[in-house]
């Protein structure tokens, strides 16, 4: 059979192919999307697809442990005329007799939609670094850390290491920018009721009072009201040193943790459910035994930034990693942390695969 590239036309040159037709707009099925196409974007995003879709699902479900733990945090050293939380089981009685069930999801909209962005923004930017890193240390070792990961039967080694906690490192501190505003309203929105029930000053209660039966959209305003665009930021560089140092060791301990376990196990995938299910919840265990004396001191300033006149100094607390106090409600973080990220990695990893599974594109 004759080669119909190679075949000439008129013998003046190869046979040019005809031009594709203009889809016809006045009829109706040339605005039907392709469905092989949308597969392919999907595949083509398929971090950010994952990072979004487990984060709404995690954090709906987990939210209610977050804000006993914000709660109990913002308690410690109020004044005597407000109401202390002596332990967990006390904290969740009183929300609830004071507030009901919907005091436990009380500011969720803004972390739904901030936890979304930011951990897509994070994971996207964690593995672009993480490539970079490992070329980097490849330059220098003669061999690259990914490329250890993926061989059968290997464990983590000071060069998968260093990769993964730098690359981690630069995802929290640059996702740190666009979390504090969110964090920040959230934390406002949790503890509204406890700061109103705060009388320090005649001068603090307006100011106090003013959180009271607000959505996450409201805080903001008000903390602008209060303190000016500059007030979403309260606290930032406690956000940032957290996030950075928390993040790097998270993505550490997730990706050395199941690099173990899949040489343990004996598995041939890289993602199996039991190890990805049991790394993401040590992950999140280990970076908040680190870093919960940082988020203590920023929870605590955040909290004196809104329950001060801007005229007002507010005083920096120290971060104490030797001060039983600043680790009141870390029970609590941790058994939240474990279920949110135990749901998170199951969930991110299989999206993931089900997105690699899809068809690639048919030209």
């Amino acid at each position: 059979m004759p080669d119909l590239h190679k075949q000439s036309n008129n013998g003046d040159g190869p046979l040019q192919k005809p031009n594709p037709q203009p889809p016809n707009l006045f009829n109706p099925s040339a605005l039907i999307p392709n469905p092989q196409r949308r597969k392919h974007w999907a595949k083509q995003y398929r971090t950010e697809i994952a990072a979004s879709s487990s984060s709404l699902l995690s954090t709906f479900a987990a939210y209610p442990l977050d804000s006993v733990k914000t709660r109990m945090q913002a308690s410690l050293h109020l004044t005597r005329n407000s109401y202390r939380f002596k332990h967990f089981a006390d904290c969740v009685r009183h929300t609830f007799k004071t507030e009901g069930f919907k005091g436990f999801w009380r500011g969720c909209v803004a972390p739904m939609a901030s936890v979304t962005l930011v951990r897509t923004i994070s994971f996207s930017i964690y593995q672009k670094a993480k490539y970079s890193c490992s070329a980097a240390i490849g330059q220098v070792t003669g061999e690259e850390p990914l490329v250890t990961v993926n061989r059968p039967g290997s464990i983590p080694t000071p060069g998968t290491v260093v990769c993964f906690g730098a690359a981690g490192a630069a995802a929290g501190a640059i996702a740190a920018f666009i979390a504090c505003p969110f964090e920040l309203t959230k934390q406002a929105a949790q503890i509204s009721v406890l700061m109103a029930s705060s009388n320090k000053s005649s001068v603090d209660d307006p100011v106090r009072s003013s959180y009271q039966q607000k959505g996450a959209f409201g805080t903001a305003r008000n903390v602008i009201m209060h303190r000016g665009v500059g007030g979403l930021y309260s606290g930032f560089g406690f956000h940032m040193l957290r996030d950075t140092i928390g993040t790097a060791i998270y993505f550490t301990t997730y990706e050395s943790v199941k690099q173990l376990l899949v040489k343990f196990q004996g598995s041939n995938s890289p993602t199996s459910p039991l190890s990805v299910a049991t790394a993401g919840g040590l992950c999140g265990l280990v970076s908040w035994a680190c870093i919960y004396p940082i988020d203590s001191a920023k929870t605590h300033y955040q909290r004196n930034c809104l329950t001060t006149a801007a005229d007002q100094p507010v005083k920096m607390p120290r971060i104490q990693f030797n001060n039983a106090s600043m680790y009141r409600g870390l029970g609590v973080s941790m058994a939240r942390s474990c279920l949110i990220n135990t749901i998170f990695f199951s969930s991110f990893e299989f999206l993931k695969k089900k997105i690699n599974a899809l068809p690639d594109l048919v030209e």
